[in-house]
């Protein structure tokens, strides 16, 4: 079981830090608290897909949904791209160069009675069709690579099997990634 004593920084709306709390705490009370969402990318057979995880089945909130390849809060005092490597390595196995895309604050209201509202930094990678990928079962379910075009229409049709923030993550990834490369 993941360690939900842990805390996370709280934040303004200017991302600047106001305090610490418990992590349950803060998700209780719907606390606005600093987060990181990665999204992997590689190019097979010429096509974008993306890295997904299935959260494990004993995560205490969005348990089983699936999302961006990599997300969690950083420690007290810890650089996001820091903290965002080493999440990276800790839930898929693996660590690549990771670009910044950009920020955005969410709010949602999750079946278990608990809030996000998270600050959350995005970042985005690249792999090679070689990556192998090591998950931890006590974070990540299963994976699987996906076509944004596909992803999208999918999160059209079914927002109930995806966690609430992957959206707005991977369009702001996508927008930098296609930004990066005009």
């Amino acid at each position: 079981m993941e360690n939900i004593q842990e805390s996370v920084v709280l934040v303004d709306e200017s991302d600047r830090e106001i305090g610490l709390e418990e992590k349950l705490v803060a998700h209780q009370k719907g606390l606005l608290h600093r987060a990181f969402s990665i999204c992997i990318f590689r190019r097979r057979h010429g096509y974008l897909e993306l890295l997904l995880q299935q959260r494990a089945l004993n995560k205490y909130h969005a348990a089983g949904l699936w999302t961006n390849t990599c997300c969690s809060h950083p420690r007290h005092q810890e650089p996001l791209p820091q903290a965002a490597l080493r999440r990276l390595k800790e839930e898929m196995g693996f660590c690549t160069e990771l670009t910044f895309a950009g920020s955005f604050i969410y709010r949602a209201s999750l079946p278990e009675g608990l809030i996000e509202h998270e600050f959350d930094h995005v970042f985005f990678g690249w792999v090679d069709e070689s990556q192998p990928i090591a998950i931890n079962p006590l974070e990540v379910a299963s994976y699987s690579w996906i076509s944004p075009e596909d992803l999208i229409k999918d999160l059209s049709l079914h927002q109930e099997r995806y966690t609430p923030w992957l959206s707005q993550a991977l369009q702001l990834a996508l927008s930098k990634l296609e930004s990066a490369m005009v």
